[in-house]
């Protein structure tokens, strides 16, 4: 009774002031009373918003979780992305930017409590919706099925991230009030035994300690969910009356909460950037809360695909194809990438105030922002002299069988000719250029459904490539369960099979040990370098608006992708990952390039998608 006591009122205390330390063993109990959520035995009401922790820099943590308290939210939800964890199986990770514990404690210390959805599918736009590479160089086995080594992969994973949590659930005394079972399994497919022997992985695991839950679309709800686990519904801006009234009529008489509210959008390569309607979705926001509904906002901050953890969609209709989406996950949420307040804070917190009659506390201090001149990128490095040992086999086989998880995979033979016909690549993973003799050919594309292009081979012995990008596994659809990258059909020319290559993994883990630079131009596919001189480190946008398509790193941290196709164009570089004085540029890039150059901008920029 009287640790209840201390904890409503350290709780009072944290709704109605900024940061307040409050330690985890005193947390107040959070459980289900009939159609409301309660804790300390009192109503209670979710007011809540997504934040990836792993898409934000460790540092800067505190202030995107400050800034969730000035929105008014007392909760925050996050995923754990499985494959960075687990990098490699049996090998786990849980420091720096992966140090979930770290995060919930901070997220404690400024008095929100925390939703956990630890997968192991989280779809969430992240490369494979969060499986790790390694899963699909298993022969035959099947993600987010019953097969037997897929369960078990998820079992130790899930165990691992319970071992980091346990003493931050709710049932133990912490601030983690609910952890998602699987994540819209109904959009997925309709296997209650597999729900079954998920939920009960989560429960060996430990996770029961907090209140478990599923996640559904409206229409979805009957294939993802299980009797004795609390369900509730995501949907888009304008569906919230109907999509609650189909969860009560599914699961009358318990809480009713929005699990993802869409409040914004993803942006597709190619496509434009989104711009959705805030005053909308803040008047939808506000009814929600009136009728004491418990909302999630998806996103509350969107943040960053950093390296090459952007996902694709792939619905797997008739009509669909592959669209891989950007590094940036800016979501045109209330806060942007870099985490600034957009338009739509301010709607979103005089909604959240209005009905919930919280006034929130004020917003941190501002976090500087910077411009930087344009500097040349004077020295490159060819791609052709930074090749690995090659791996000789009869055909080219997937990254995952090199043990390869991510970046470009080469693919080499002779061909004699004359020769002439349609080179067939089958159903590139993802993006490929193809080469004779060093001298691009074209490009064929998974985007674009291409398979094929038509090559004429001249007289005598030519080097065949065949230069292959993994531009994001599937996150979404039933083309998930194949994650396979680069080559994974035979190649064929003018019908006859290609056989004896040579492959050279690329991963592209680190500049550091790429050779051969010259202040000479080099054609084809190269890697350019230059130095940004930062007197002081502010968070900036470099804008590659000179190049084609490729990516970046910065200081060694691979920052993503840039692609001339928009609508991205600047690539996000935080304070916290710049030096004083110079910092080491790295650009590789798939075109050749006449005048490799960058700048910094203080905002970001989009370009008109083509």
């Amino acid at each position: 009774m009287l640790r209840n006591l201390i904890a409503s009122l350290v709780m009072t205390l944290a709704l109605t002031a900024p940061a307040t330390g409050i330690a985890a063993d005193i947390w107040p109990v959070f459980s289900t009373e009939a159609t409301h959520f309660s804790r300390d035995g009192k109503p209670y009401q979710i007011v809540s918003g997504a934040i990836h922790f792993q898409r934000i820099p460790r540092e800067y943590w505190k202030d995107r979780l400050q800034k969730a308290r000035a929105l008014g939210l007392n909760t925050v939800e996050t995923y754990v992305f499985w494959n960075l964890v687990e990098p490699q199986r049996g090998e786990f990770d849980f420091h720096g930017d992966n140090d979930v514990a770290a995060f919930v404690r901070e997220a404690a210390a400024q008095g929100l409590n925390v939703i956990l959805r630890p997968g192991p599918y989280v779809c969430a736009e992240w490369e494979a919706g969060g499986y790790p590479a390694w899963l699909f160089a298993e022969p035959g086995m099947r993600a987010r099925s019953r097969d037997p080594r897929f369960l078990a992969a998820s079992d130790a994973y899930l165990k691992a991230v319970a071992d980091q949590v346990r003493p931050l659930l709710n049932g133990n005394g912490g601030p983690i009030i609910a952890v998602q079972v699987e994540n819209e399994y109904g959009s997925y497919d309709d296997d209650r035994a597999y729900m079954r022997a998920n939920r009960d992985l989560f429960v060996q695991a430990g996770f029961d300690k907090a209140l478990l839950f599923t996640s559904d679309g409206a229409d979805m709800l009957a294939n993802g969910t299980l009797p004795d686990t609390l369900a509730v519904v995501n949907f888009a801006p304008g569906e919230a009356k109907s999509a609650f009234g189909k969860l009560e009529k599914f699961q009358p008489g318990r809480p009713r909460m929005v699990g993802e509210y869409w409040a914004g959008w993803f942006d597709h390569w190619g496509k434009p950037h989104a711009n959705t309607n805030a005053k909308q979705q803040a008047e939808e926001l506000e009814w929600m809360l009136r009728q004491g509904h418990s909302v999630n906002l998806y996103m509350f901050i969107g943040g960053t695909s950093f390296g090459f953890m952007n996902g694709a969609n792939f619905q797997g209709n008739p009509s669909d194809h592959y669209a891989p989406q950007t590094t940036s996950y800016d979501y045109d949420a209330a806060l942007d990438e870099a985490g600034r307040p957009t338009p739509k804070f301010a709607l979103f917190r005089d909604a959240i105030a209005r009905a919930t009659g919280v006034r929130p506390p004020p917003l941190p201090t501002p976090i500087r922002f910077a411009a930087l001149p344009e500097v040349a990128l004077g020295e490159s490095a060819s791609l052709w002299d930074n090749l690995p040992a090659p791996v000789a086999g009869e055909t080219p086989l997937p990254m995952e069988v090199h043990g390869q998880d991510y970046g470009y995979i080469l693919y080499r033979t002779t061909i004699t000719g004359p020769r002439k016909g349609e080179l067939y690549l089958g159903e590139v993973r993802d993006y490929a250029r193809v080469y004779l003799d060093r001298k691009p050919i074209g490009s064929v594309e998974r985007r674009l459904q291409q398979v094929s292009l038509a090559l004429d081979v001249p007289a005598g012995k030519h080097t065949l490539d065949v230069l292959v990008e993994n531009s994001g596994r599937i996150n979404y659809g039933p083309r998930l369960a194949d994650g396979r990258a680069g080559l994974v059909d035979p190649v064929l020319l003018d019908g006859e099979r290609l056989l004896g290559w040579q492959t050279f993994p690329l991963p592209m883990r680190s500049p550091d040990t790429l050779r051969g630079w010259t202040t000479a131009k080099v054609e084809g596919p190269a890697f350019h370098r230059g130095t940004l001189r930062i007197a002081a480190p502010a968070d900036v946008w470099l804008d590659l608006a000179a190049f084609g398509k490729g990516f970046a790193w910065a200081n060694g941290r691979n920052l993503g992708r840039h692609w001339n196709i928009g609508p991205q164009r600047t690539l996000y570089f935080p304070a916290p990952w710049q030096r004083q004085g110079d910092n080491q540029v790295v650009v590789f890039d798939l075109d050749s390039i006449d005048a490799a150059s960058i700048r910094g901008s203080p905002e970001p920029l989009w370009s008109a998608a083509d």
